[in-house]
């Protein structure tokens, strides 16, 4: 069959037309853009086509439908398999405000700006760049972690919305996911979490090519991967040939009667187009394929060799009559029912309209304690713990857990109705992660793109096993909530393996996320008031394990300061200090202490507790002069951790005290005292200061 825009072709015919549509689109972006990755939307066209067309419960033309069925690309390389599939299928923009327009969110000519700056098309997909990608994927395993997340999610609001007679949600996840997913170890994390919830809303679409970028996969890559699934507790199939629609229908319809396990399905393709040519080919490796090979690709699918872009006639009115007839009458009987259901229970609809714009109940803060000053004082662990239960009833939504360090973070919730969310009873808020990090960053993300608030916690130096999902989380502007306790050295005798030294700087060298470590309980309230309202930015809250005074809010700076990221919390009695004292945490009160020290020697210094750098640099720069006088060169920095950074607000003749090597296994106050954090070491720094400026 020769391919043209006068063809009139149905049924099979059609079908392949539109299968070598999104090949050619693919094909010709990458070329185009002579970057890119053309051989696994190549191979993986035909899946992709039955499921959108056949099985997917989604209508373009509204691609933000509460109950629509979610479909992830976790091998975020074969991106162009996406785009072409939105634009066939006439997926709409949705603008910032939530509005659906009449614009594809991704037209021909975005198709053809492929990887080029500013397109909707970059070259791994992202959610907050291009309407109708549903999490922003790439480094490889991500995706099927959040596709773990959407699954947990959509079991938590049907449990938690549906009513006898209003099915709101039960939709399901659909994860394409390649070799390379299957052998990062968080793809085995949430393989393995998923089978233990009996998650059988979540469908994996394991493309088995044989081809890794190195070359062929039995290089590094011979494992058993259905046996190991089985193992997990998941319903296996196989297609042999990913061109067989009639096979692939029958996975998909497999999937969908399996109503107590995750079902994957092994779909053995070949990368490139199934000619007689090489398999190592330039598609096998990532690499556009080069102008003779498109012609000879094109001529193999009986396309016309010198056409780009082409889609041809009856393509796109194939996809109208598939997907987007389906999708247009499921979501209109759902509306239907939803607007009874809005009816009935009012409450819940309200809920879920604040879900959907990210913004708070009424009232939601009006249970969070505070408290009284007390010298010996209460962990921020522990002081986190008792708010976060307040906002978590405030804010039904708000559900999470720990990587099996739920007793020590303080994260349970405690109240009545919290529960535990456990295979075959999906309303618990309490999650279960296991010792399994870095799915649980993952799964958070998912769980916050189904517009659910989630915390994942686990000891601060065990961020390092999430860094891709918090980075993955402050690229695509998820307000994830990741909470961090035993947050130095001060964690003692665990030893040097436990202790986080360069964990802060690390963080907060990353863009888009607000790293916030609280001096003080009230400080902590504080903070979790910033976490809730954040809309477009994830958190790492900090805490520590060891008891931290609560400091005299009559004697010193209002807490209300901490919104701003830094405050004056001690200061001179004429307001012109000598010195500067700043700290974050726990060493506020060294901060506090010295001060005092201080004022007796006729010294006169402020304390600048600092809670947030990030939210600190927002402020406007009168604020930020009122707060650190630049008038005050003679500054000291005190935090348990790696000193990177610090000379931004220390300046050249500051001092720093912090760590410069690894921590080591000792009681608290050996510690201390070996590493200096002490406030006659703060003292001693002070003093040098004034010498020096």
């Amino acid at each position: 069959m020769v391919a043209s825009e006068q063809a009139v072709v149905t049924g099979q015919q059609l079908d392949t037309l539109c299968i070598n549509t999104i090949r050619t689109l693919a094909i010709d972006a990458v070329q185009q853009a002579n970057s890119g990755h053309p051989g696994a939307p190549m191979g993986l066209a035909p899946v992709a086509y039955c499921l959108w067309q056949e099985f997917l419960r989604y209508d373009p033309e509204d691609p933000k439908w509460l109950n629509r069925d979610r479909f992830v690309l976790s091998n975020g390389h074969a991106s162009m398999l996406l785009y072409a599939v939105l634009h066939l299928a006439g997926v709409r923009e949705v603008s910032e405000s939530g509005e659906v327009l009449k614009e594809l969110a991704v037209p021909m000519e975005e198709i053809k700006r492929f990887r080029q700056l500013g397109s909707r098309t970059p070259g791994h997909p992202e959610s907050h760049v291009t309407t109708g990608v549903e999490t922003t994927t790439g480094p490889l395993g991500q995706g099927v972690g959040n596709s773990l997340g959407m699954a947990i999610g959509s079991k938590w609001l049907a449990a938690t919305f549906n009513r006898p007679g209003f099915e709101i949600f039960d939709y399901d996840i659909y994860a394409m996911c390649s070799d390379g997913d299957l052998m990062e170890g968080i793809g085995g994390e949430a393989a393995s979490l998923a089978g233990h919830l009996r998650l059988d809303n979540l469908c994996w679409m394991y493309d088995h090519n044989g081809i890794t970028l190195d070359g062929p996969a039995e290089w590094s890559f011979s494992e058993d991967v259905a046996t190991r699934f089985v193992g997990y507790g998941w319903n296996v199939t196989r297609v042999a040939d990913a061109n067989d629609l009639e096979m692939l229908a029958r996975a998909f319809e497999v999937f969908k009667n399996t109503k107590d396990r995750p079902t994957l399905i092994i779909v053995d393709s070949h990368i490139g187009y199934g000619s007689p040519h090489k398999q190592d080919s330039n598609a096998a490796h990532g690499e556009p394929l080069g102008e003779e090979e498109v012609r000879l690709v094109k001529k193999f699918y009986g396309w016309p060799e010198d056409a780009k872009f082409l889609v041809p006639e009856g393509v796109r009115e194939h996809f109208q009559d598939g997907i987007g007839k389906r999708g247009r009458e499921a979501r209109a009987k759902w509306a239907r029912m939803f607007a009874e259901y809005s009816q009935k229970y009012p409450e819940l609809r309200e809920q879920l309209d604040l879900m959907q714009r990210r913004q708070l109940p009424k009232g939601w803060d009006k249970n969070l304690p505070s408290f009284p000053a007390d010298p010996k004082g209460i962990a921020t662990r522990e002081s986190s713990g008792k708010v976060l239960n307040a906002v978590a009833q405030g804010i039904p939504w708000v559900i999470g857990g720990s990587a099996d360090l739920a007793t020590s973070n303080k994260t349970t919730l405690k109240f009545d109705g919290a529960g535990d969310f456990q295979a075959g009873h999906y309303a618990g808020r309490n999650l279960h992660f296991g010792v399994r990090e870095h799915v649980m960053g993952a799964s958070v993300n998912g769980l916050v793109v189904s517009n659910i608030r989630a915390f994942g916690a686990t000891f601060f130096n065990f961020s390092d096993y999430m860094r891709p999902s918090i980075r993955l989380a402050a690229l695509m502007e998820a307000p994830s909530i990741f909470i961090y306790t035993h947050d130095s050295i001060g964690l003692g005798e665990d030893g040097p393996t436990h202790q986080p030294i360069e964990q802060l700087a690390s963080l907060r060298a990353m863009p888009n996320l607000i790293v916030l470590r609280p001096a003080d309980a009230n400080e902590v309230v504080e903070c979790w008031r910033i976490i809730a309202q954040l809309q477009h930015q994830p958190v790492a809250l900090v805490l520590t394990r060891q008891a931290v005074p609560t400091f005299d809010r009559t004697k010193y700076g209002a807490v209300s300061g901490t919104a701003k990221g830094a405050y004056v919390l001690a200061d001179a009695v004429d307001g012109k200090p000598e010195v500067i004292l700043m700290a974050t945490g726990s060493e506020v009160s060294l901060c506090v202490e010295a001060y005092e020290r201080l004022k007796a020697e006729g010294i006169k210094a402020r304390v600048v507790s600092m809670p947030s750098w990030e939210i600190f640099e927002q402020q406007d720069a009168a604020y930020k002069e009122s707060v650190l006088p630049s008038s005050v060169t003679a500054r000291v920095s005190v935090e348990m951790a790696s000193t990177f950074g610090w000379e931004r607000y220390v300046g050249i003749k500051g001092r720093k005290i912090g760590m410069h090597r690894f921590g080591a296994s000792a009681p608290l106050k050996d510690l201390l005292k070996f590493f200096g954090f002490t406030p006659d070491a703060v003292v001693a720094e002070a003093h040098k200061a004034i010498a020096e400026k």
